[in-house]
């Protein structure tokens, strides 16, 4: 495994980290079964959040045991000093350790929630004093709306990484983010490196991202075969070659901008519509001529696209503004179809 030096935190991680959305699908037998693969094979920067319901206890149930190994990281979307305070103490209960390497603002996404953090008695200030008392060791910053955290990266010196979204489809969007985090010398760390899924080759995905030296890709895994294969990308992150950058961008221009990247932030559903899973299935329906696989697994679902009510509320939580209510409808059309 190759190893980048993330910014001026100073730590060594590996270049392919863990994401640590995924974990919360398998059981704890699993997850230990995972997570200790993917250290064994060199991965080093374990990252989750307080909001990835027992992604903290899942992995914490290997990595306290093999803490010189990690460099853990997880967030919050706290805005309160207050607040940020008791999700600091209980991301440290959950994990099961005395210190956390990496404590970060999660989904800084619009002005009231970058004012909140940024103010006086905002959560900024707990994380400053967390990393005081030796509770965390550095500070970060996540988000998908780039223009918040280019402003939060040049109003504090405090924010040593930040985190967004980091694809050959989304590359345009984040040039200026990116300029801005070097020349802070701001660690880079690229969540939705396969756009959620939608990039159906990990392999040249990843070595687009690593093609930034600053930068180091989380794709979320949930086998021991995803931790494995995305490994070995960090083995021996070569760049691509013209043949490859033409393949990769052909697959990122059929994608549009318009696409689910799974982030599960829409979740849970009032009415229990796996709203990603609905999309994934729709895009094998539509993008990989998958139709009657698609629908047979679509029909293994509980829940259909269907039983959506228009309520409203995964479009409130979407980082991407995505007309979700519409999407699912046209959806259904599709997969429910016989």
């Amino acid at each position: 495994m190759k190893y980048r030096i993330l910014g001026k935190t100073g730590l060594k991680v590996s270049a392919v980290g863990f994401g640590g959305i995924p974990i919360q699908r398998v059981s704890e037998q699993e997850a230990v079964q995972i997570v200790e693969r993917a250290l064994d094979m060199g991965i080093n920067f374990f990252d989750t959040a307080r909001g990835y319901t027992d992604s903290e206890a899942k992995l914490g149930s290997v990595l306290k045991n093999r803490r010189s190994e990690a460099i853990i990281a997880t967030k919050s979307m706290a805005r309160t000093k207050e607040a940020m305070a008791a999700d600091i103490r209980k991301s440290l209960t959950e994990l099961g350790v005395d210190y956390i390497d990496l404590y970060q603002l999660h989904n800084v996404k619009d002005e009231n929630a970058f004012s909140q953090a940024m103010a006086p008695d905002g959560a900024l200030v707990a994380l400053q004093e967390a990393k005081e008392e030796g509770l965390i060791r550095h500070i970060g910053i996540t988000g998908h709306v780039k223009e918040f955290l280019v402003k939060a990266l040049k109003t504090s010196e405090l924010l040593e990484t930040v985190q967004f979204p980091y694809n050959v489809v989304e590359e345009a969007e984040s040039r200026e983010l990116l300029e801005v985090a070097n020349a802070v010398n701001a660690g880079v760390i690229a969540m939705k490196p396969l756009a959620g899924g939608a990039l159906k080759n990990p392999g040249l995905a990843l070595r687009f991202i690593l093609e930034q030296r600053a930068a180091i890709a989380i794709p979320g895994m949930d086998t021991v075969d995803q931790v494995e294969s995305n490994a070995l990308i960090g083995d021996n992150p070569e760049p691509l070659t013209d043949l490859e950058r033409e393949l990769l961008a052909t697959e990122a221009m059929s994608l549009g901008t318009a696409f689910c990247r799974r982030c599960e932030y829409c979740q849970p559903c009032p009415e229990g519509v796996e709203i990603p899973m609905v999309f994934l299935l729709d895009g094998y329906f539509t993008r990989y001529n998958l139709q009657d696989w698609a629908r047979e697994r679509y029909g293994a679902l509980k829940v259909k696209a269907s039983s959506c009510i228009e309520c409203g509320q995964c479009e409130e939580k979407c980082p991407y503004e995505l007309p979700i209510r519409k999407m699912l409808a046209e959806a259904a059309a599709r997969l429910d179809k016989q």
